[in-house]
């Protein structure tokens, strides 16, 4: 296969390179690669989802959430680009967002990795570029004990695909495409990419105990992709009523009071409606060829 000229296009600040993604797919190529975090990343299947062009990653943010799903190289640039030209092409899912503020006004945005309320949208709001890019995911760790602390619940109701409304008390509510957070904790033990669903998580610990119980079981959920004892021992256990996991295609949800809210790791203001939905196998990404089974 021939390779025509390479062209780059620098992205912009303001809009997380989603004019760059534009422009490059305007040129009709074989690949868009994307240097960048997860932000980058959503911004340009905003523009590339149902183009049938792919997005070939290298990842260069503080989570690389997206890239350690689908097992992209990490920390190696020349790895990153030759899957490039060497991957295979994988259909997976994107998030589409719908928000709507206190004042009436709506916006829909995508997200390829979660969309977070509560805690998930704090972290995005109090830590700074400049700090993340220095201490990477460390610098989360002030805003998440800060919240802990303080541990405010929020009244909020909801509903999956359609049926009956559903009222509760929350501290965060994630909506997940991906379910590794950062620090390789695994939040969303049923999440796919590609199976066309969506995965809430919603937290509501009563009080320092609580959190214990959520701390001891993302620790073990984490684990137990390396154990074949912990796995066990986990599909027997009990479910918490600190951790709530729904699954559907569609999760509607509504607040007394304006949430912020986060996709990606970027902050999206602050909302008082959410219509947060899937669209199956709407984005192309190369990712790494398996190996060849040839003799």
């Amino acid at each position: 296969m021939e390779w025509k000229p390479t062209r780059w296009y620098d992205t912009a600040s303001e809009d997380a390179g989603r004019a760059a993604a534009a422009q490059a797919a305007a040129g009709d190529p074989a690949v868009v690669i994307v240097a960048g975090g997860d932000g980058t990343v959503r911004a340009a299947a905003a523009e590339l989802r149902d183009t049938g062009i792919p997005i070939a990653l290298v990842p260069s943010g503080t989570g690389n959430l997206l890239a350690r799903d689908l097992g992209t190289p990490l920390n190696d640039i020349p790895a990153s680009v030759s899957v490039a030209f060497t991957g295979v092409d994988r259909t997976v899912d994107v998030g589409v967002a719908e928000i709507e503020d206190e004042d009436g006004v709506r916006q829909a945005h995508v997200f390829m990795v979660m969309a977070g309320i509560g805690l998930d949208a704090r972290m995005a709001q109090e830590t700074s570029a400049v700090a993340k890019k220095r201490l990477g995911w460390f610098a989360y760790v002030t805003p998440i004990a800060r919240s802990i602390v303080a541990n405010r619940l929020f009244h909020l109701t909801y509903r999956i695909d359609g049926g009956r409304s559903r009222s509760t008390r929350a501290h965060t509510v994630i909506v997940g495409n991906c379910g590794t957070l950062t620090g390789n904790m695994l939040l969303i033990p049923a999440a796919v990419i590609d199976d066309g669903l969506l995965d809430v998580v919603i937290m509501r610990p009563a009080g320092p105990f609580g959190w214990a119980q959520i701390g001891t079981r993302l620790t073990l959920q984490s684990a137990a992709r390396r154990s074949p004892f912990t796995r066990r021992w986990l599909s027997r256990s009990p479910d918490l009523h600190a951790l709530g996991y729904v699954q559907g295609r569609q999760f509607e949800v509504r607040f007394e009071t304006p949430h912020a809210v986060e996709l990606d790791g970027d902050p999206f203001g602050h909302v008082v409606r959410a219509r947060i939905s899937v669209a199956p196998g709407a984005l192309h990404i190369r990712v790494v060829a398996p190996p060849s089974t040839a003799s």
